[in-house]
C-alpha cells in the first residue's frame, strides 16, 4: 500500500533542496546571498586553542571565538558549522572555499593579506613570548639565543623569533605536540601568543612555568574572508558585526564568559568605538 503521506513529505522534501540549489546557484560568487541559501556559515576555526576554539568533551567546537562565530550566523539567520582548521592549513582552506569566514587566531599581517583578505577593525590582539620553566632565569631574549624553543606550525612569529633573537624552532601541527616535545626535553620552552601563555599561568599544572621574556610585536587578530568577499554585501556584514560587538561590549563579555582577563585591546577598542550617548 503506498504511504501517501511519506511520499508528500519526501516530494516537499526534494522541493526545497531542488529549490535551495537553484537559489545558491543564482547566487554566483556572491557568498553572503549563498551563504543565507544554504542557510549554513561555515567557519573555520582551531580544535586545540583554549579557551578561544577548542573541543570539549561531547565533540562541539566551544570557546570564543566559537562564540563569536555562532553570533554572526545567528545576525544571519543561519546555521553555524564549525571546520577544523590549523595554524598551517586555515589560509588555504579559506582561500580554495572550504569555508566561509576564517576565525582561527589569525595575526593580521601584510604577508597573510597576500593570500587573503582581513575584515575590519580586528578583533583580539597579541604578542609573543617564550612558556619556560621557573629554573631557566633568563630576562632577556639574548640570554636564550641559539636554544631550540617549540612552536606550532605556520605561527606567524616563528620567523622573527628565528631571525631577531637566533632562536631554533622546532615546530609541530599543534598545541599538544609542543607540550609533549617541551616535557620531553626536545625544547627549553615553548614560543606562544601572550595571550596563550597567560593562560596557562592561570593553571596549577603549568605553576613550574614563567614567562620573564618581553613580549614582542603586538598585533591585532583579525577574522578573514576570501578577497572577492572583502568589498562585498558578506565582507561588510562581518566587518559591521565585529565594529557593533565592539561598540555594545560584547567581546568583552564573551572574553569574562570564557574565563580570560578583559584585555588591553578590547578595553581600548570598546572606549573607541562606544556610543557617546550612553
Amino acid at each position: 500500500m503506498i504511504n501517501l503521506k511519506a511520499l508528500a513529505l519526501a516530494a516537499c522534501v526534494a522541493f526545497i533542496s531542488t529549490a535551495a540549489s537553484a537559489q545558491s546557484l543564482e547566487c554566483g560568487d556572491d557568498t553572503l546571498c549563498r551563504v543565507k541559501a544554504a542557510g549554513t556559515l561555515k567557519i573555520g576555526t582551531k580544535d586545540d586553542y583554549v579557551p578561544w576554539s577548542y573541543r570539549a568533551s561531547d565533540g562541539s567546537f566551544k570557546g570564543m571565538e566559537v562564540d563569536i562565530g555562532k553570533k554572526i550566523a545567528d545576525a544571519l539567520g543561519v546555521k553555524a558549522e564549525f571546520v577544523k582548521v590549523t595554524s598551517a592549513n586555515r589560509f588555504e582552506f579559506l582561500a580554495q572555499g572550504q569555508i566561509d569566514l576564517m576565525i582561527a587566531s589569525a595575526s593580521d599581517t601584510a604577508d597573510r593579506r597576500k593570500i587573503v583578505s582581513f575584515v575590519h577593525p580586528n578583533y583580539y590582539s597579541s604578542g609573543y613570548s617564550v612558556l619556560l620553566p621557573k629554573t631557566i632565569k633568563a630576562t632577556e631574549w639574548k640570554q636564550i639565543s641559539g636554544q631550540t624553543v617549540c612552536a606550532v606550525q605556520g605561527a606567524w612569529y616563528n620567523k622573527p623569533a628565528q631571525q631577531e633573537f637566533g632562536v631554533k624552532i622546532l615546530a609541530f601541527a599543534g598545541t599538544a605536540e609542543t607540550e609533549a616535545a617541551m616535557k620531553q626535553g626536545r625544547c627549553i620552552g615553548l614560543l606562544e601568543d601572550d595571550n596563550q601563555i597567560n593562560v596557562r599561568l592561570s593553571k596549577e599544572q603549568w605553576a613550574d612555568y614563567q614567562m620573564p621574556l618581553p613580549v614582542m610585536a603586538e598585533t591585532p587578530w583579525g577574522m578573514a574572508v576570501r578577497h572577492d568577499d572583502q568589498f562585498s554585501p558578506f565582507g561588510y556584514f562581518v566587518a559591521g558585526m565585529v565594529a557593533q560587538m565592539h561598540r555594545d561590549g560584547t567581546l568583552l563579555k564573551l572574553e569574562a564568559d570564557n574565563g580570560i582577563k578583559n584585555s588591553a585591546y578590547l578595553i581600548k577598542m570598546h572606549e573607541a568605538l562606544k556610543d557617546h550617548i550612553n
